[in-house]
This record gives C-alpha cells, sequence and structure tokens, in this order.
C-alpha cells in the first residue's frame, strides 16, 4: 500500500517491460518537469495511447475509467499545443459534468503547468459569479467548466471563442445522464467550427456516439480496458453480511488502524447522511459528500478528508466522480453498485497513480445478484471472507418510533452505546470475542492479510 513507484497498468503487477516512461512522451521540456515534479514516471496505457495523438492536433475518443490517468492525458496536450500562443486569450475549453471535477482539473492545470505561462480558471455554479468572471478578464487562456454556469456566462458575454483551438467533453457519458445533453450540443454549436476535439468517456452509449458523429472529425479511437485499471494495484475482498448488520461491520473493520483514509460509497444520499452521522457518534471522524450538500460543505468534506481531519469519506455515487485525494487508502462499498460499471469507478478511487489499495464490499443477500455482475465485468471471482469475532447472528435492531430500524444495532443494546448518561466505560459489544489487540484498540496488521 505505500508502494511509491509510478507504474503502468500496462506492466502488470509484475512490472515487465514494455510500458512508455513518462518522459518518452513528446512533451516540451517544461511539461516534463511539472510532471515529474507530480511523481509520474511511466505513462498509463491512455495516457501512453492518447498524448502522443492529441499533441497533433487530432480528434480523439477515449474510453478510460476514472483512475487511469486521463486528466493528464488531455491537460498535457492542450499546454503543449498552446505553450507559444499570446497570452490573455481562450484557447481551450474542457467541460465537465460536476463542480468537483472542474476543481480537480484546474488544480492538476496548475501543478503540470507550473513552468509555462498558462492560466486556468474553474467556473461552475453553486458559487458567486463575480470571482470567475474576474479570472476571465484577467485572461486565462484555459477554462474548465460545467455546462450550466458556461452558458450563464456565455448569455452574459463574458466569453470570447474566436481563438478557441481545443475543446475536451470529460466524462461524457456522465454528463448525458446528468441531463447535460441539451446544454452541451448549445455550447458546442457556439464555438468555432475548426478546433480539436477530444471526448473522454468510461462508457460509449448511443446517445455518445452521436455526439461524437456529430461533433467530432474522424476522431483516433482509443480503448484501455477497465478489467485491466480495476485488477492493478486494487486487493479486491467480499465481505457477505446481513443488510442490517453493515454499519456494525463498518464499524469492525475500521478498528484496523492501517485503514487511515477511508472512501465509503452508498446508493443514496439520505443513506449517505445516516451512515455518516452513525460514524460520527460512534466516534469515527467522518465527512459526507452528496449532489444535496452545498459547494460550500462539499469543500469543506473534501478538504477534510484531504488533510486528515476526517479519517472516513461518505459519498454517492455521483458526487465522487470529481474526488481526486492522494493516499485514499481502502474504498469500502457499503451498498452494491446495480451498474457493474459503477463498481470500476468507485475502486479507482484508490491505487490512483498506481499505488495500492483495498477494495472492500460489503454484500447483503439481496445483492448477490448485482455482486454476481461485478464479478462478471471483472473475468474473475472476487475472494470472500468473514471478520473473526464479529456477531454475524445479531437480530435486527426494533423499529424505533417513526418507522426506522438502528443503524445496524442488535438488539438489546440500549442507544448510546449503553452507557448511563454517557458514563463510565463502553460495554463490549453482545456476541463479540474480544482477541488480543494492541494499545489503543485498533489492529495494527495490514488489512488485506486479516481475514
Amino acid at each position: 500500500m505505500g508502494e511509491e513507484r509510478r507504474r503502468s497498468p500496462s506492466e502488470g503487477n509484475s512490472g515487465e517491460p514494455g510500458s512508455v516512461r513518462f518522459e518518452e512522451l513528446p512533451l516540451h521540456p517544461s511539461l516534463h518537469a511539472g510532471a515529474r515534479e507530480m511523481g509520474y514516471e511511466t505513462a498509463t496505457p491512455i495516457q501512453s495511447r492518447a498524448i502522443p495523438e492529441a499533441v497533433l492536433g487530432r480528434d480523439l475518443v477515449a474510453t478510460a475509467q476514472t483512475g487511469t490517468g486521463k486528466t493528464a492525458a488531455f491537460l498535457l496536450p492542450i499546454l503543449e499545443r498552446t505553450l507559444d500562443l499570446p497570452p490573455g486569450r481562450v484557447y481551450a475549453l474542457v467541460l465537465t459534468p460536476t463542480r468537483e471535477l472542474a476543481l480537480q482539473a484546474e488544480e492538476f492545470l496548475k501543478k503540470l503547468g507550473r513552468h509555462t505561462h498558462r492560466r486556468g480558471v474553474a467556473v461552475y455554479g453553486g458559487v458567486g459569479l463575480e470571482p470567475q468572471i474576474h479570472a476571465l478578464r484577467a485572461g486565462a487562456e484555459i477554462v474548465v467548466a460545467t455546462p450550466g454556469r458556461l452558458l450563464d456566462l456565455m448569455e452574459r458575454g463574458h466569453l470570447d471563442w474566436r481563438e478557441l483551438k481545443i475543446l475536451v467533453l470529460d466524462e461524457a457519458d456522465r454528463m448525458l445522464d446528468m441531463g447535460f445533453l441539451p446544454d452541451v450540443r448549445r455550447i458546442l454549436r457556439a464555438l468555432p467550427r475548426e478546433r480539436q476535439t477530444m471526448l473522454f468517456s468510461a462508457t460509449m452509449p448511443p446517445a455518445v456516439v452521436e455526439l461524437a458523429r456529430e461533433f467530432l472529425r474522424a476522431p483516433k479511437m482509443v480503448h484501455v480496458d477497465p478489467t485491466i485499471v480495476a485488477a492493478v494495484g486494487v486487493t479486491h475482498l467480499a465481505l457477505p453480511v446481513p443488510s442490517y448488520l453493515k454499519a456494525e461491520l463498518l464499524r469492525e473493520v475500521l478498528l484496523d488502524e492501517t485503514m487511515s483514509s477511508v472512501l465509503v460509497f452508498t446508493r443514496t444520499k439520505h443513506r449517505a447522511n445516516r451512515l455518516a452521522q452513525q460514524l460520527s457518534r460512534w466516534g469515527i471522524s467522518a465527512g459526507v459528500i452528496h449532489g444535496n450538500r452545498s459547494q460550500s460543505q462539499r469543500v469543506r468534506a473534501l478538504e477534510g478528508f484531504r488533510v486528515g481531519s476526517h479519517r472516513v469519506l461518505v459519498a454517492t455515487d455521483i458526487a465522487a466522480r470529481g474526488i481526486d485525494v492522494e493516499g485514499v487508502s481502502h474504498v469500502v462499498n457499503f451498498d452494491v453498485p446495480h451498474e457493474p460499471e459503477v463498481y470500476i469507478h468507485r475502486v479507482g478511487r484508490t491505487a490512483r497513480a498506481q499505488r495500492r489499495g483495498d477494495a472492500f464490499t460489503l454484500v447483503s443477500p439481496e445483492e448477490e445478484a448485482d455482486f454476481a455482475q461485478v464479478e462478471k465485468l471483472l473475468g474473475f471471482a472476487l475472494p470472500r471472507a468473514k471478520v473473526p469475532g464479529f456477531a454475524y447472528d445479531a437480530r435486527p435492531a426494533p423499529v424505533r418510533e417513526g418507522g426506522h430500524r438502528g443503524e445496524g444495532r442488535p438488539r438489546g443494546r440500549p442507544r448510546g452505546g449503553g452507557r448511563p448518561h454517557g458514563r463510565g466505560p463502553p460495554p463490549r459489544r453482545p456476541g463479540r470475542r474480544e482477541p488480543n489487540r494492541p494499545p489503543g484498540g485498533r489492529r495494527s496488521r495490514p488489512s488485506s492479510q486479516r481475514w
């Protein structure tokens, strides 16, 4: 998990030769310097295949999952192609579906282009217009935007596309899933016809294919097999458990001190809120991020997770598409996703940049069919385990007033952990054996070796 050498998925687990070193890519020395300072040594498959084509100005359609290095795969060609152009005009536009993705791309742009004079600005909704208008007036050459806010600024006359050279559609499938297709078409029709267009998408549904046919010219096709991304660098483990005990099992798993930065995925916003609240009541620092949170709440939660004040970040899938945090030690699928491709996106949040990471999935009997589809997509059966000492036979918590069960609390356990008026030591959990533990109560053995 602490492996620092950046290894390409094309190398496999053994690090076999045949991959492309980053310094071999056709990029300006200033860009190689920025990439080197970010720790890039070996290009990922999407980078080694897309960058040489993109720097030539070719249109591109690339299918690649989250965690494959695709952000650098389009930002570096943008920087390369605009490096010698006069400052103060908009030369490139990156359209992305979420605020988090826009902020992530802007941050990557600053780091990759730190030895150039290119400036970028992220424009997105949920915050005031004035700072973004000011940044545009200051002469940013690269704009990263969500469709709604971009149209708002266009209608107010704050953008001049006459010098635009490059358009990138990032996460195109998610953009269309979120209902942005009409906005995207309006934006694309306002741009110069003579431009380079690059489209990046995890999947290629008919609407994305039609969009590519309409707005791209003889594009180069680049495909990265999603099973490669999910298989390399990530240790997968399934933990079967009744649905009503999932929260309790998560608390038990989090006793492992190697789980230092944990991203937990739920299907719904309500479930994300409840789980984060339950973890906080148990003394586990947890933030939450989903579509109903305000921009300031999402930024605070993400920053808290990034700097370590939140050990756990509970997220829904759409909100998490923009999460890019170094050193996520574990991804936990609290709920099995209905679509197996979503699993790939989730586990791509750990083992980023070819580091190591663990992905745990809590699988209830009702979710076995969905989990079988995940295994079918990956092409192999995931190992299963039970956590020693956990009370799998505990009965469901009684339904409280209002019709809600406790979050996985076995029957007979008082609210508040059984401590009268919050005094006294916490009781042993019903049905648990107490193994020998190191000081501090957490197990120190690596989680991938525990069960």
